[in-house]
């Protein structure tokens, strides 16, 4: 059967008036927005891979955040070795004079045994497989001798094998810390953020429900919070708590919430005069049932979006307390107290801080993307 390209086209009365696109849902339609949005898409992304690497990354690594190896501590991920007089021997010489063993491809074997330090001649003797060779102190970069006295020089840069990110001042793997750091962090985000969203979504919607003199008062209390800053509040009620990850918490939940109480009572204000609440007050429905099935749920969006905003927020003053003493107690990890053990050894080892601090700045970045994104597809003016 041939089909005439230039044939009239069917009219269909029933379809002439029909939508030419498929609705979508509200739903559907905020993955729609958000997914329009590449820097939203890549914090999601990170978000993701962040919180895949805090929980399940210490399930694959041999070493525990505790675990201490002062033989090996300040051990780079990448570092420049000579050849050892063994074949496929190296040596690494650290910064505090110690020598390493590792074999060819980086990983690590033993801290040789020191025998004598000879002051005069500027010369370490170590033990080597029933051998001394010697490390010249003398000259910069201090240099390896063989047992004959002679220079080794031959050698190349290898990668940390045994511990990917290096090792600490203690010997602790940095890459099984900053997991378990990672986790803290995030684990401190989440439910701070959660708790400050439920007191402040009820704060909030109460005060600006009730209005009148309730509003007055209950705002007024949020003014007298916002007077001295958050930061300092925080520190005041932590070190009236005991250390550790519930103290943190409850400092941050103590004041975090007068953002989202604030948010919340704007919203409350704009929507107690809609048809649908006159509608719900003329059946009877009750104030606790206006204020929670009708008030919050249509709320929900700018509630959503300030308290993705409160993630980094959290995440940032618990580096903070961390990093000056009164976050998580040692030896527990946390990207604070790494970033305080790195200060000291800033010049020699450098990625000991630059890796919590990558992280922090990682978490915060991915977080304030994904709430850029959440606030523009939720915005109803956005809608097509």
């Amino acid at each position: 059967m041939t089909i005439d390209p230039w044939a009239m086209a069917e009219q269909n009365p029933a379809r002439r008036e029909a939508l030419a696109y498929n609705a979508r849902s509200f739903a559907g339609d905020v993955w729609f927005r958000f997914s329009k949005k590449p820097t939203a898409l890549t914090g999601m992304t990170l978000v993701v891979l962040m919180a895949l690497f805090a929980v399940f990354g210490p399930m694959l690594t041999p070493y525990d955040y505790d675990k201490q190896s002062l033989s090996m501590g300040n051990i780079p991920p990448y570092f420049a070795a000579v050849s050892a007089p063994e074949p496929d021997r190296f040596f690494y010489v650290t910064a505090n004079m110690k020598v390493i063993e590792t074999d060819g491809q980086g990983r690590l074997i033993r801290q040789l045994t020191k025998k004598t330090d000879d002051f005069a001649a500027s010369r370490v003797s170590f033990e080597y497989n029933g051998a001394l060779v010697y490390l010249d102190y003398g000259v910069n970069p201090p240099v390896m001798l063989d047992p004959d006295g002679r220079p080794l020089t031959a050698g190349k840069r290898l990668w940390n094998r045994s511990y990917l990110l290096g090792t600490d001042h203690l010997g602790r793997d940095i890459l099984t810390r900053l997991m378990y750091g990672t986790r803290i962090s995030l684990t401190i985000a989440f439910v701070a953020a959660a708790v400050n969203m439920v007191i402040g979504t009820l704060y909030g919607g109460i005060s600006g429900f009730l209005g009148g003199r309730t509003d007055a008062i209950m705002m007024r209390v949020v003014d007298i919070i916002s007077t001295i800053p958050l930061t300092l509040y925080v520190i005041l009620i932590k070190v009236t708590l005991s250390s550790g990850l519930s103290g943190i918490i409850i400092a941050l939940s103590s004041v975090y919430w007068v953002d989202m109480a604030r948010v919340v009572r704007g919203q409350t204000l704009s929507l107690r005069e809609q048809e649908f609440v006159l509608a719900a007050r003329t059946i009877g429905t009750s104030r606790r049932a206006i204020l929670v099935r009708h008030l919050i749920p249509n709320a929900m969006g700018p509630i959503l979006v300030t308290m993705m905003m409160l993630i980094p927020s959290a995440i940032f003053m618990e580096a903070f307390m961390s990093f000056i003493g009164i976050g998580i107690a040692p030896p527990m990890a946390s990207l604070g107290t790494m970033c305080n053990d790195a200060v000291e050894a800033l010049r020699a080892n450098p990625y000991q801080l630059f890796l919590p601090a990558l992280m922090v700045c990682l978490i915060m970045f991915a977080f304030n993307f994904v709430g850029d994104g959440l606030r523009d597809a939720l915005d109803p003016k956005l809608r097509k």
